[in-house]
């Protein structure tokens, strides 16, 4: 009964987004919970930073914290036109990492831009690519989006990588102040035609809603 009456007042909770491998949803406090673990674990080499906010560069703990607490400040925030869906991703019942999709005035624009991170010990293994294959379809599908943008960084090697695989075209670059450095990102863009064109990955989403589709401005 808890369960109905969380996906009835917030019917997000009730989206499920699914691929040969994978599941994609909004967690509730156990998933989240593990989700933050994965985090705690570590998402890149130290050495490294692959995102233009270094969250990650703190402790274990609060980095797993972060995690925790930025889900869900996502829902406490939602509006309409303005929003992040921040979706934990688990293969086998198990939590590997986070995908978000992010929309602003989406009523409008039609336009959503995604980001991800996976857990060290997951990568390498086609995940990345799945993953955002199925918010892909989720955003053109369900939400009816015209384009999504991406951006990484262009030593970002994995991560151009599963751009290009899936449609997206270089959109120009821009620069960030990383770590009190200048990092240089590839933006890149897909539209409705360069996704079905490099579809090959099946998604089946269920628990999508009419309420759903209102939350998004759509």
């Amino acid at each position: 009964m808890e369960q109905q009456l969380r996906r009835h007042h917030w019917p997000l909770y009730g989206i499920r987004i699914r691929t040969p491998r994978l599941e994609l949803s909004l967690p509730g406090l156990g998933l989240l919970d593990d989700l933050a673990s994965v985090a705690a674990d570590g998402v890149h080499d130290a050495a490294d930073m692959p995102f233009t906010v270094p969250w990650t560069d703190v402790t274990p703990e609060e980095r797993g914290r972060a995690t925790f607490l930025h889900v869900l400040r996502t829902v406490a925030e939602w509006r309409p036109e303005s929003w992040t869906l921040s979706l934990a991703v688990t293969r086998d019942g198990k939590a590997v990492g986070r995908q978000d999709v992010v929309g602003t005035d989406f009523g409008v624009t039609r336009e959503a831009e995604t980001g991800s991170w996976l857990g060290l010990a997951h990568q390498g293994q086609g995940i990345g690519t799945e993953m955002r294959a199925a918010v892909l379809h989720f955003v053109f599908d369900r939400l009816g989006a015209d384009t999504v943008t991406s951006a990484a960084m262009t030593d970002n090697a994995r991560s151009l990588a599963v751009s290009r695989k899936l449609g997206y075209v270089p959109d120009g670059v821009q620069v960030a102040a990383v770590r009190g450095q200048a990092r240089t990102l590839q933006r890149l863009r897909l539209d409705r035609a360069g996704w079905e064109a490099h579809r090959t990955v099946p998604v089946e989403v269920v628990g999508w809603t009419e309420e759903c589709r209102a939350l998004f401005g759509a």
